[in-house]
């Protein structure tokens, strides 16, 4: 396999398509921090931040996992299992998502240079979590809460409370849906020994956890409606967003996980993209008039 052939692999492993579930919560909090739209630089070097932080993260993921998911049915098709691509290659990818990662963080400003092996860690301990906690979900939730957060220092050089509020929204989203997701392995990581939110509840008491979350989402949201200042837009994209987290859980009711794509991936990819639009719009509409 030719290196064009391997990157395609590589890509399609760590499904880089994803991006846009926190991408677009990364561009609102520069939205919100630059109190409009942020300089191209600052948008080209977030943009690189994010695309190396996440094609690390989950080619770590890939690598260090790769002897559970080759025992697991739903995963033994992966790149690494099935012997599609080697974990040396994927290594040098690895290497190379980081230094991308450290490079933009160097470009946007000295905090977030600082805070870089911070992210870092948290992307690493992510991989392990399920060998001793149940926690695992919000471990991934800190991950992509760093997108917003990290979005806002590199435009501020500053924590600010809109950014902190922002980003626990994204923690508490990304955990909610990351439990309806670990669903599907429920039975696995209780015969594998491995810890979930699933494993640990079962059927029922996640589903209620996930729910739990996605309100705790919702409020802080409104909270970041209060501290930023933000109008009408911004509450009619809320709405939008709350729509559908209730659409998310409503195709899962009972249980049942047949339709879990469109709820994971359809309504979560909806959700971050109307978000941030809203946010832009309101944004821009405010400066207008100011």
């Amino acid at each position: 396999m030719g290196m064009f052939g391997k990157v395609k692999v590589f890509l399609e492993m760590i499904k880089f398509s994803h991006t846009v579930f926190a991408l677009p919560f990364a561009f609102t909090g520069a939205v919100l921090a630059a109190g409009g739209v942020p300089t191209a630089h600052q948008a080209f070097w977030i943009l690189m931040a994010m695309v190396g932080a996440r094609t690390a993260a989950m080619g770590m993921n890939r690598v260090i996992d790769a002897e559970i998911d080759a025992r697991n049915p739903r995963t033994a098709g992966r790149a690494i299992p099935a012997g599609l691509i080697g974990r040396g290659t994927v290594l040098a990818f690895i290497v190379v998502s980081i230094l991308l990662m450290l490079y933009a963080a160097h470009r946007l400003n000295p905090l977030c240079l600082y805070l870089s092996p911070v992210a870092l860690f948290f992307l690493v301990l992510y991989s392990y979590c399920k060998r001793f906690t149940a926690l695992a979900h919000v471990v991934l939730g800190i991950c992509l809460a760093a997108a917003p957060l990290g979005a806002w220092i590199a435009i501020r050089g500053t924590v600010e409370l809109p950014a902190v509020l922002l980003a626990l929204a994204v923690l508490f989203w990304v955990a909610g849906f990351d439990i309806l997701y670990a669903l599907q392995d429920l039975e696995f990581d209780q015969e594998a020994g491995l810890h979930s939110i699933p494993s640990r509840l079962g059927m029922s008491g996640s589903l209620w956890t996930a729910r739990l979350f996605h309100v705790a989402m919702v409020a802080l949201l409104a909270g970041l409606y209060v501290s930023a200042g933000l109008g009408a837009w911004y509450l009619a994209g809320l709405g939008l967003c709350v729509a559908m987290l209730l659409y998310e859980h409503w195709l899962l009711r009972g249980g049942d996980l047949s339709r879990l794509d469109a709820a994971f991936f359809n309504m979560n990819g909806y959700i971050s993209i109307t978000l941030f639009a809203a946010t832009f719009v309101d944004v821009l509409v405010r400066k207008g008039g100011a």
